[in-house]
């Protein structure tokens, strides 16, 4: 009897250890997570999107993750930035309008995983008036605002010519120091630069703690400027023109499984090719290589980061999240031009409407619109511990604004009601952790736009969408590329989703 009550007791014993090592084992696993976000990139400028450019690591991630063909943005800049940083519409924070100014009544991701026992690291653009290392970062390194000259955002060095700017006293920050202006060594590109500052903290990171890093890089955004070895592997392949390459991408879209075959093309508004001079098709060309170049390389970064991951053994628990901050631009800067080639550091050169049009395939308009080109940006999503079904395609429309909720959810944090004597908003997107496991998600509740001249609304397959108070409405099931306005033919609908618009704006507007 004795026995047997050691055995019993013996086992009980066994079951509370293994308990506890399971239970040190969740709070040892917590995931690391980096996030990729690149500047005015379009819907198929990505291998695994489309494109023609060489993109083997993001394509890498997408063969081994999940891809999100409809992920959303604000469709400009600061605001994009706002919203994922915080989970909220930018009008709440006040970014729909300005970035000079603090993002109050909420917390930012820096803070959800400070929070949560993480370091936190941010390297890139912030484009606000706030140092990250005030809203709970441990590290941040960067381009302060907004566009900046890639080879050299500061003064001109020696031998060299004068950088192409629009504005030569644009702040830069170098762990939590602000320099202005920063003029860097002659070897410097912004992209390459925000990877080495990653990689420096990285280098200090004990692979046992969790960490979060933000890589916020300024590529494909203009200035176009690239090194000429990359440039060098493009040039002379966008003479086919734009019809030729925007046809290819669309048939490579279909062919990989992302589009399907039935899926429309919206009509093209670039120029005719063939009515271009020699002179004028060789400068686009070059345009277009070089808009390929920063790409190139952006993936080239995001190969630095995949090796030093695995390197540090956590590759395996490592979730990364790649996506775009808006559809490309077809904004020119005509106020600075420069005096050397397409490419260099002295020449401010811009893709343009017509290259734009070809980048955000299948879909129409560009950054600054609220139709689908504008706000619409490739995602992936990689975790090999925690994806369960990889090289799949996920088709729920999601927002920047879920970011956020999904990192509570990872984290297990209760999201705070007051933080730094403030009451915080409620988050506003929603978790797709789910979607990572292979389960649905129901929103419940419209999605909602608003940047300068575009306003939209989206609620199920119905989306009313304006530019400059011109309002369309769109059956995104059966149109998704946004052409046969139902305004008229459904009256009651086109209604509906006014009033929902005007109350959200109403309620938000700060």
């Amino acid at each position: 009897m004795k026995k047997h009550k050691s055995i019993v007791a013996s086992f009980i014993i066994l079951l509370f250890l293994t308990s506890l090592s399971s239970f040190s084992q969740s709070i040892d696993s917590k995931p690391n997570v980096i996030l990729i976000l690149a500047d005015d990139l379009g819907f198929s400028d990505i291998g695994c999107f489309g494109s023609e450019v060489n993109t083997p690591n993001l394509d890498k991630l997408a063969d081994n993750g999940l891809r999100f063909t409809q992920m959303h943005n604000t469709s400009k800049c600061f605001p994009s930035r706002a919203s994922l940083l915080t989970g909220l519409y930018s009008q709440k924070t006040g970014y729909n309008k300005s970035y000079k100014k603090p993002m109050s009544n909420a917390i930012t991701m820096g803070e959800l995983f400070k929070m949560a026992g993480y370091t936190t690291m941010w390297a890139g653009k912030h484009h606000s008036s706030e140092l990250p290392t005030t809203r709970g970062f441990d590290h941040y390194s960067g381009l302060f605002e907004g566009a900046s000259n890639h080879f050299n955002p500061g003064k001109q060095r020696e031998s060299e010519p004068a950088p192409a700017q629009k504005n030569p006293n644009r702040p830069w920050v170098l762990d939590g120091k602000v320099i202005t202006p920063y003029t860097p060594p002659k070897d410097f590109y912004t992209t390459d630069a925000f990877t080495d500052y990653a990689l420096g903290w990285l280098d200090k990171q004990d692979a046992k703690d969790p960490f979060f890093l933000y890589m916020s890089y300024t590529a494909p955004h203009d200035p176009l400027m690239a090194w000429p070895e990359d440039i060098a592997k493009y040039k002379g392949k966008y003479m086919a023109g734009y019809e030729a390459i925007r046809q290819a991408r669309f048939k490579k879209q279909k062919d990989i499984g992302l589009l399907p075959y039935n899926y429309p093309l919206s009509d093209s508004n670039f120029q005719e090719w063939d009515k271009l001079t020699k002179t004028q098709k060789e400068e686009e060309d070059l345009k277009m290589a070089v808009y390929a170049a920063m790409i190139d390389r952006l993936d080239q970064n995001v190969g630095r980061l995949l090796s030093k991951i695995e390197k540090m053994g956590v590759a395996e628990n490592t979730l990364i999240i790649f996506l775009s901050d808006n559809g490309a631009s077809a904004e020119v800067v005509e106020s600075v031009k420069g005096t050397g080639e397409i490419g260099s550091l002295s020449r401010w050169t811009s893709l343009g409407k017509d290259w734009a049009n070809v980048a955000n395939v299948p879909y129409r308009f560009f950054k600054n619109y609220s139709f689908e080109g504008g706000i619409k940006t490739p995602m992936i999503a990689y975790w090999p511990k925690g994806i369960k079904n990889q090289d799949k395609f996920s088709e729920t429309p999601l927002h920047l604004i879920d970011l956020m909720a999904t990192f509570n959810d990872i984290t297990g944090q209760n999201y705070p009601e007051q933080f730094n004597n403030q009451n915080i908003y409620p988050m506003d997107g929603i978790s797709f952790l789910p979607l990572l496991h292979g389960k649905d998600i129901q929103r419940g509740k419209p999605l909602f736009w608003e940047w300068q001249h575009g306003k939209a609304v989206r609620e199920g397959d119905y989306k009313l969408v304006a530019y400059k108070d011109k309002w369309t409405l769109y059956n995104l099931q059966l149109d998704p590329v946004e052409q046969k306005d139902l305004s008229l033919s459904h009256p009651e609908k086109f209604q509906d989703l006014k009033v929902k618009y005007e109350n959200w704006e109403r309620e938000n507007s700060k």
